[in-house]
This record gives structure tokens, sequence and C-alpha cells, in this order.
């Protein structure tokens, strides 16, 4: 028997992986052909062909034709189960951080309550009616109770969190808030999070005809496929308004491409040769389409950049961070998409494996750079814990997202900047709530201690003082961005 639980699976044992399905295990493929979705372990935007011999990961999607697989590495031993650990290290490695209220009211309160004693035992001693004496220290510890303190934080949180889940970004805790304060380099992941994780038409290059009939016969025949490519260009043709004819006698070409009659034609598509790639083709994978044997012409696809990817990268620079796009991708490709998006070639860390990703992070760190990770992948999650900040898109995986301390619900890079932006604004309202309370409280405390103060005006003022936080903090439900205020 092939198929069996993934938690019934030895060394050695083969199972059958179908199209559209995730591959259980690491191992070897034994019988068939296909192309296998790398991007999830990887960040390769381009599905990798795959045929007897070559080594597969678990966790990847065997995209098109039937594999037969003999597992090599089970359970702990799998490249997943290694990025796991990877994740788990790097959370408990963290640092937990205090809320600033703590620190300061840890120090306020036993000097508050000292002045209090000293105030009563200087008026007993002067008066010598205790009395007398109470209506000073009274007055003393009710206009130094650490109510608007204690309210500093936590009503600026409420509404800050309130506001970005609104946006859209989802903040897990105040430390978070500390956070985005020191960071200055933002580490961006390529595929999914500043391109779209999915392939495009970008070029459509006809020898005979027009681009719409080229077209228009190759997604007849890709129709039937279940092939990355594929899908694009019947993705592609729909969103022109192209009528894709009906197919027969269709036929897929592991490794290849696929054949199909098309209107009386048979027509092929499938990998172009290497005399049959124009010459302005750059990084683009290029198929090629020909009809009873003559080319006529290719379709150019490619992992498209975001159309908001640019625009959110300057606003992150806006912000005093430096972009690092890091990804398991080919360094030409990287360097193709980092050009597209404004960021410098210096700046571009191509071909990393899952745990070299952690490894690029903790160098950034040694260097004294305060780092931001932005991620959506499995291959992600281990750098987005490690990072000083992490974020993760919305739209990814559920480990990425249990890694990280930001969620953004869109899958758009100014998501990040609105994350970034909204988390300093709160966290400057709770810095000015500590100072108003605090300031509050060291100016009026010794007017209380000189009697100038009843109870009664004492009570009236440190009431004042905690509406004063709670008001400041609300002027957070107006906080706005560029974002919205392009939309």
């Amino acid at each position: 028997e092939l198929n069996r639980p993934v938690s019934a699976l030895h060394v050695g044992d083969r199972f059958v992986v179908r199209p559209g399905e995730r591959i259980a295990t690491d191992g070897v493929v034994e019988d068939g052909a296909s192309a296998v979705d790398m991007s999830l372990v990887t960040g390769e935007s381009v599905p990798v062909e795959v045929a007897a011999g070559d080594a597969v990961t678990g966790a990847t999607i065997n995209a098109s034709g039937r594999l037969v697989v003999r597992a090599t590495r089970v359970g702990a031993d799998t490249a997943l189960a290694q990025m796991a650990r990877l994740v788990e290290a790097a959370q408990t490695g963290k640092a937990p951080v205090q809320r600033l209220a703590d620190r300061v009211a840890g120090v306020f309160v036993p000097i508050v309550i000292v002045l209090a004693v000293a105030t009563l035992g200087f008026w007993f001693a002067r008066t010598g009616s205790l009395a007398q004496a109470m209506a000073p220290a009274v007055a003393v510890l009710i206009i130094a109770c650490p109510c608007a303190l204690g309210l500093a934080t936590p009503t600026a949180l409420l509404v800050g969190t309130g506001r970005g889940a609104q946006m859209g970004i989802l903040i897990k805790g105040p430390e978070v808030l500390e956070s985005t304060r020191r960071v200055d380099t933002i580490v961006l992941d390529k595929t999914g999070t500043v391109t779209t994780g999915v392939m495009d038409v970008v070029r459509v290059h006809p020898l005979h005809g027009t681009a719409s009939d080229l077209h228009r016969l190759a997604a007849a025949v890709e129709l039937s496929s279940e092939h990355p490519i594929a899908a694009a260009i019947v993705r592609g043709a729909r969103h022109e308004g192209i009528e894709i004819p009906i197919a027969t006698d269709f036929l897929a070409l592991a490794g290849v491409g696929a054949r199909a009659t098309v209107e009386g034609r048979l027509v092929e598509v499938g990998r172009a040769a290497a005399d049959e790639v124009p010459a302005d083709a750059g990084l683009l994978t290029v198929v090629a389409v020909r009809a009873d044997g003559q080319l006529q012409g290719t379709i150019a696809v490619a992992d498209t950049v975001k159309p908001t990817s640019a625009a959110a990268i300057a606003r992150l620079r806006g912000l005093g961070l430096r972009p690092v796009l890091l990804t398991g991708d080919n360094e030409a490709t990287a360097r193709t998409v980092a050009a597209e998006v404004g960021i410098d070639p210096d700046d571009v860390l191509a071909g990393v494996l899952p745990e070299q990703k952690v490894a690029e992070v903790q160098r950034l760190q040694a260097a004294g750079r305060v780092v931001a990770m932005v991620g959506d992948g499995v291959n992600d999650a281990a750098a987005l814990a490690q990072a000083d900040l992490g974020i993760a898109m919305g739209t990814g995986t559920d480990v990425a997202i249990e890694a990280s301390d930001l969620t953004l619900v869109r899958a758009d890079l100014h998501a990040a900047a609105d994350a970034i932006e909204l988390s300093r604004r709160t966290l400057a309202v709770i810095k000015g709530n500590l100072f108003w309370a605090f300031a509050y409280n060291v100016a009026a405390i010794p007017l209380a201690m000189s009697w100038l103060l009843s109870p009664v005006v004492a009570s009236a003022a440190m009431a004042f003082s905690s509406v004063f936080v709670v008001s400041n903090s609300l002027r957070l439900r107006r906080f706005h961005t560029l974002t919205d205020a392009a939309r």
C-alpha cells in the first residue's frame, strides 16, 4: 500500500503524491515528474521541476504530475520540524519588556508614602494637633494617587490597538510598542511580501498574428493543466477578456509542457529552447507556443511586484528604516526586484535557506541594528521570532503569524508602514500620559505638603488628571495614515 497516514510513515516507505497535494515528508522521487511549488519552504517564486532521483521537501506542493516518493526523513528529522525548533529557540531567547508605568510607579509610590508620613510628622510637631496634621498628609496621598499613572498605559494601548484593528493591524502587547520605537532596519521577505507570490503573464510575443491570437491558443491548452504557469496563462487570458476555445485530446508532458487539439490544430505549449527566448526576456520564465510543429511565439510569466511595494518601501525609508531584501530565490531575480522597488543592491540577501534567515537577522543584530522582519511563510517563521519586531502578513501561514509581534490583515506593505506609525504614535501617547501624570504630581505634592490644598481640592485635581489621561489617549481614534488619505 503506497498511501498511509503521515504519522505512520517510516524511512524507506513509498507514498503517492497527486497534483495539488502536499508532499508528506522529506524524500526522493522514485517515479514520475512534476513541478513542485517550493515557495512555502525556500521562497522560490518559480516551481522546481523534479523527476526520478531528485530530492523533495515535506510540506511543499506537487503542482502538476503524479509522483511516487520514498521517505528519507520523517518526524523530528524533517526540514519542517527543524524550522519549528528554530522558531521555539528564537522565541524563548526574547527578553520581556516591562511596562513603563510599572517602572515609574515602583519608585514613585514608596516616595509618596514617605512624603506623606513626613508631612504628618512636620505639621503635628508644629501644631500639636493630630487632626490638623492629618489634613495635609491626606491631601498628599490623594493628590499623589497614581490613578493617572495606572491609566496611562492601558488606556492608550486599548485605544491604539482598537484603531489598529480597524485598520487591519493586530498588535500583540505593549512590549511591541517599545520595539517599534527602536527599530532602524526592516528585513523584507520577497515572495508574497514584496511580490504577489503568484505567477502572472507579463509579456506575449507573437511571431504570427496578434498577441491575443497567441494567448488564446495557449490558454486553450493550459485550461486543462494544473501547473502554476498554466494557471497564469489562463488567468491572464480571462483578465484580457479573451474567449478561450475548447481543446480536445489534452496530454500533459511532465517536465516539458502540454499539448492538445485546438480548432483542428495540434497546439503545444512548453519550455522554450534557448534560441526561442527573446533577447530582452531577462529573468522571465518563457514558454513557447507551437501549432502543427511551427513556432507561433512565446509567452513570458513572472512573480510580479505588488503595485504598492515601491511606494510602501519609500514610506519605510521616511520612517528612518533601512530596507533589506531577504529571499531564498536566486540573486539575479532578487536584485531585479530590489531595483524595481528601490532597495539598494548592497542590501539584497539572496539564496538564503530558512535556517540561514535566522543567522542573517542575528548578524544584523550583532552589528548593532534593531531589526524588524516582514514575512508570510513557514520559511520566515524563525526569522520573525528572532527579530526585535516580527511582522506577519495575515494572508500567510499560521506558524508565521504565531511567531510575529504584529499581524497585518492586508497583504500590502503599506500596512507595515501604517503599523509602525501607529505603534510609535501609541507609544508617544503613553509617554505623554506618564509625563503629565508625573509632572502634575510633582507640581501638586509640594502645595499639598504646604497645606495650600485641602483634601477636597486635591480629590478634584486627582480626578482631573485621570480624565486628562483618558482624553489624551482617545486622540488615537483620529489617527490617520497616508494610506487613508489616498482612499
